[in-house]
């Protein structure tokens, strides 16, 4: 007897809808065809003790199941109970005529429980665009599925659920989320706040501009002058995530099974690798391609601390993404994107020693050490941060200071009203939503300088020796800050201010 039981892959963020064909006939053999990996061949013996534990059996019949469509790659061990479920419903172990209804996914224990699955949000998301009535899976994912509205989400523990529900007709209980209420819930303040900072005001200062434009920075100090610190309170000051950006978010850390019990994910992601990371890692792929790091911190923010660690080749594949916010993976026989929209904040120490900037302490680096560590990181990439800007340690008497800094809650404000500056200008592009992600053309038309303006950064273009990139950063930036000041020109104050955000360009750096 033929049954038919459906499943889903997951191909980057998307899934595609899969068709579980069960034959059960005459005959000695288990055949699974359709392209499965090792995880999913390996699946009978799981299949056989879940089922041999609760009451039933593997037939011992010919079973053919044709995993359809046959030429697309199907991996992992979430077709456990789409295969169980086939194969009872083919060799008439049990009525399931509402099959057809069902997307049915989930892991399978020995003993018949449930494990949770990788991706459960995007095939969700495919399951109500196909029309499926219902999403059967583990229990564990349930919440994070069931933010796709029109959609049935039914959680179980064990297959004995499912056997009952589709054999005798005993009711599942239905997962149901209040997607907004959820979102509203999740909104909580992030741990770390920017009145912890004692000091640093311009630092402060260059994060907020970097916050309100969307701009890459780079803080350039000795150990222990706060960076880490500075970065770590980064995401306290970006605008509260949109609900769309919130569903983008969470679909991405769905596929590699990193979203937590709420669901949904509310707060930007802050994404901070070890300098060993391989290319990979970083920027996705494998041989069946996972997002990376760069997709990981998408609407967020990505952290590289110690910039000059990472290998050279690291850094260099992620020159592309930062550019195009995406990244495209392509194997022999398919091609996946990822998302990858995030800022990056990189810190380093000014020398191998650590202390050339630190007016207190002695240079113990030659200039031609110096110059090598800096050499580690390329101009190109450096061209993509917008902003450099040098951190000092912060003297005694303004970490003894009792009065409280400037709070992240007021910084933010600030910094959401810039924002929506930008929202509303941008409204007409689908894929600029502030500045830093301008293009030539749009630079030209809302970076319009005067002629001192003009005069003031060909000095600086010509004494820094700077590059085209450097110059539409520089623009960039000083949209940013008038942005700040709600001003709809940019000034010389504008330009001089983004200009000394280049530390790493300035002639004589070195020393």
């Amino acid at each position: 007897m033929l049954k038919k039981v459906f499943a889903s892959a997951v191909f980057g963020v998307e899934a595609s809808t899969i068709t579980v064909e069960v034959n059960v006939d005459s005959g000695v053999g288990y055949h699974l065809v359709g392209l499965p990996d090792n995880a999913i061949k390996e699946s009978n013996y799981r299949i056989a003790a879940a089922l041999q534990n609760n009451g039933y059996k593997i037939p011992g019949k010919k079973i053919t199941i044709n995993m359809a469509p046959a030429d697309l790659r199907k991996e992992g061990s979430a077709y456990d109970l789409t295969l169980a479920i086939g194969i009872l419903a083919a060799s008439k172990q049990i009525q399931a005529n509402d099959l057809d209804k069902y997307l049915i996914m989930g892991e399978l224990s020995l003993d018949g429980s449930l494990q949770p699955i990788r991706g459960a949000l995007p095939i969700a998301v495919k399951a109500r665009q196909e029309g499926f009535k219902g999403f059967i899976l583990p229990l564990q994912n349930a919440k994070e599925a069931a933010i796709v509205d029109n959609l049935e989400v039914y959680g179980v523990d064990n297959i004995k659920q499912v056997i009952q529900f589709f054999d005798k007709g005993e009711p599942l209980e239905q997962t149901i989320i209040d997607t907004r209420e959820e979102f509203n819930k999740s909104l909580d303040f992030p741990e770390f706040d920017f009145s912890d900072v004692k000091g640093q005001e311009s630092i402060k200062r260059c994060m907020e501009i970097a916050a309100a434009g969307g701009h890459n920075i780079i803080l350039i100090g000795p150990p222990g002058a706060g960076k880490t610190m500075l970065a770590k309170r980064l995401p306290s000051i970006l605008p509260p995530m949109t609900l769309h950006e919130a569903l983008e978010t969470t679909k991405i850390h769905s596929v590699v099974g990193r979203v937590k019990d709420s669901g949904l994910m509310a707060q930007r992601p802050f994404r901070s690798p070890h300098h060993t990371i391989s290319n990979v890692a970083l920027v996705g792929g494998g041989s069946y391609p996972q997002p990376g790091e760069i997709s990981l911190s998408h609407n967020g923010v990505l952290f590289l601390d110690e910039l000059p660690e990472f290998k050279r080749e690291v850094l260099e594949v992620m020159r592309q993404p930062l550019e195009d916010r995406e990244v495209t993976i392509s194997r022999a026989k398919f091609t996946v994107t990822y998302p990858s929209s995030f800022m990056l904040v990189a810190s380093m120490n000014p020398s191998p020693g650590g202390y050339f900037n630190d007016p207190n302490a002695p240079v113990t680096s030659s200039p031609a050490e110096m110059q090598r560590y800096l050499s580690k990181i390329s101009g190109p990439l450096l061209d993509r941060i917008d902003i450099h800007i040098e951190v000092t340690p912060v003297p005694f008497d303004k970490l003894s200071e009792e009065r409280k800094s400037e709070t992240s809650v007021e910084i933010r404000k600030r910094v959401t009203i810039a924002r929506k500056v930008q929202t509303d200008r941008f409204s007409d592009s689908e894929t600029v939503h502030y500045n830093a992600q301008m293009n030539t053309k749009q630079i030209r038309k809302y970076c319009v300088l005067d002629e001192s303006s003009k005069t003031l950064l060909k000095t600086a273009m010509e004494r820094l020796n700077l590059s085209a990139r450097a110059y539409d950063r520089i623009l960039k930036v000083s949209r940013t800050i008038a942005d700040l000041e709600d001003s709809e020109s940019i000034n010389g104050n504008h330009i001089s201010e983004a200009i000394q955000y280049r530390s790493l360009d300035r002639e004589g750096w070195l020393g």
